[in-house]
């Protein structure tokens, strides 16, 4: 198979922007909270807006690009991305927003199931471990970079320091009190370029391998009737719940209990957080070559409870190296969830595949528990919450079957 650069490069792209999109929401909460005049609870309808619509859309955009193919499944996203954003950065009041952070959610989850068999067909069957960890390098580098984009634009625009282009068209478009408004700016101006490079763009033809299919009939209702099925699809909504609840309240805790400025020190452990989650699926690959992938699961997940209590209850200093350490342990969880998974069922993986990506939804409700519980407890008895979905992580690695190798991981590592 002749291997395309382009379109390597492309895709590696595509997860950066991916990344980019997704994980800004907890950097810049805090801010939507004072500019909406929002309580706790409603800004937890925020991350809920976004990942419920993988829940919604993961399975249908499966079928989708079956139908209609790569390239347009990739517009469509992409122009969903763009409309999402534009409509926010024109409109920027709480009620627009969540319908912008659905839109563009939708956009994202059909990106997610184009992006991974597009990028073994480009890069050939032989490179595609290599390029799935360079594009989980892009993936990470995104999650680092883009708080560090939301503090440049918050301390720069309407700053009246002396403004270079960029800044001076923000300042002409964005309200004075909204100045993190810019970043869905730049995410319209991105989203829109990638349009029109797709457009322009042959995709090679993707023939789907049995284990990247999605079949919503026979095989859809056998699985649901296997209880593994549902408990590892709870093992990946706790998982992606766990991520996404540190990463949306982290700045926001640090603000309320420690007086630090979120969009500077909020945003730089928010920044650590994603960039340790990311070297940390490095080391976990080295570790699952040397250990049983339910040890490792059981010890990161053990770090991770006591990184989250640590940050929680320790004092400023502590915590601002605590919350990113969680991200580290938290690297190794998905893909040791979803091999343990896919072992514990021998047919219908494609499909399977799918389920556990709904489960990505677990993004959506567990931020949404904890800004509700931060109304009657207080968010650091809130975000205790997290010790549940943990602990269920950790009972995975108690009660799943062990894995016959660790080849399976490596193929899940590859195709997530």
């Amino acid at each position: 198979m002749k291997r395309n650069t382009f379109i390597v490069i492309l895709i590696f792209f595509i997860f950066f922007v991916i990344s980019f999109l997704s994980n800004i929401l907890g950097p810049i909460i805090p801010d939507i909270l004072n500019s909406f005049d929002l309580s706790i609870g409603l800004a937890g309808f925020l991350p809920f807006a976004f990942f419920v619509s993988y829940g919604v859309a993961s399975i249908p955009a499966g079928v989708l690009v079956e139908k209609y193919r790569e390239k347009r499944i990739l517009l469509l996203a992409f122009l969903l991305a763009f409309i999402g954003a534009l409509l926010f950065a024109l409109v920027p009041t709480f009620t627009v927003a969540l319908l912008s952070l659905f839109i563009i959610g939708i956009g994202m989850a059909m990106l997610q199931v184009v992006i991974n068999p597009l990028l073994r067909v480009a890069g050939g069957d032989i490179n595609f471990a290599f390029n799935s960890v360079l594009a989980q390098l892009f993936f990470g580098g995104a999650s680092f970079l883009s708080p560090m984009l939301y503090s440049y634009f918050v301390i720069n625009v309407h700053s009246g320091k002396t403004p270079n282009f960029v800044i001076e068209i923000m300042n002409r478009i964005v309200p004075q009190t909204l100045k993190w408004v810019s970043l869905y700016w730049v995410f319209a101006l991105v989203a829109l370029l990638m349009v029109l490079i797709i457009k322009m763009v042959k995709f090679p033809e993707v023939k789907l391998k049995e284990d990247e299919r999605i079949d919503t009939d026979k095989s859809f209702r056998e699985l649901l009737k296997n209880k593994y099925v549902l408990l590892f699809f709870l093992g990946i909504f706790s998982y992606v719940g766990t991520e996404q609840g540190i990463a949306n309240w982290t700045s926001k805790f640090l603000q309320v209990y420690h007086g630090v400025d979120p969009a500077t020190v909020g945003a730089s452990v928010i920044s650590y957080f994603w960039g340790l989650l990311t070297i940390g699926c490095f080391l976990g690959l080295i570790l699952l070559k040397i250990f049983d992938s339910r040890r490792v699961l059981i010890l990161f997940t053990v770090g991770a409870i006591i990184c989250l209590l640590i940050g929680l209850f320790g004092s400023l200093q502590v915590a601002l190296v605590a919350f990113p350490l969680t991200g580290f342990f938290a690297s190794v969880m998905w893909s040791i969830i979803v091999s343990l998974a896919l072992n514990s069922v021998k047919n219908h993986h494609g499909t399977f595949s799918g389920i556990l990506c709904t489960g990505i939804a677990g993004g959506a409700f567990v931020p949404l528990i904890i800004g509700g519980l931060g109304e009657i407890f207080g968010l650091r008895l809130a975000m205790l919450f997290l010790l549940i979905t943990l602990g269920y992580i950790l009972s995975i690695g108690i009660w799943a079957k062990p894995l016959v190798t660790n080849s399976t991981i490596k193929s899940w590592k590859e195709l997530l």
